[in-house]
């Protein structure tokens, strides 16, 4: 009996310990910025009534001007490490990245975050936006 009881108290031990030891993670992990989906319609309503949101757009500059979310600015996947900084220097302000499908804008916002950029949002793909657009440079 008192080696049931001994057992029971080592694993109650290593249980106790091993879920401080996540706490402690997860409370490390607090200030580290991460991607947040947003949908077309989250991401419209929040255009609507926010002035400081910036559309980032990082598709190609072809598939830019034939069309895309009005005023978007144009930061190609391709540039993005390179040309980030000067494009969207302002690594505290809302981004709303797209692409064409949703690929591309999950890998950009995954970079711009491993970048420091705080307040990442995939919004996915054009395809999927109900919304107004505009065509041109």
């Amino acid at each position: 009996m008192k080696k049931i009881f001994k057992i029971c108290l080592f694993i109650f031990f290593i249980t106790l310990v091993g879920c401080s030891s996540n706490d402690k993670e997860q409370d490390n992990n607090k200030g580290v910025a991460k991607v947040i989906k947003i949908s077309t319609e989250e991401a419209n309503k929040r255009l609507g009534s926010e002035k400081d949101v910036i559309l980032v757009d990082v598709r190609t500059p072809e598939e830019y001007k034939g069309e895309h979310i009005k005023d978007a600015i144009l930061l190609p996947l391709d540039t993005i490490s390179k040309k980030a900084g000067e494009v969207i220097p302002d690594k505290e302000a809302i981004y709303f990245v797209y692409c064409r499908s949703g690929n591309r804008s999950a890998t950009a916002s995954s970079i711009l975050v491993e970048m420091g950029y705080k307040n990442i949002f995939d919004l996915g793909g054009i395809i999927d936006w109900p919304y107004e657009t505009a065509s041109g440079l």
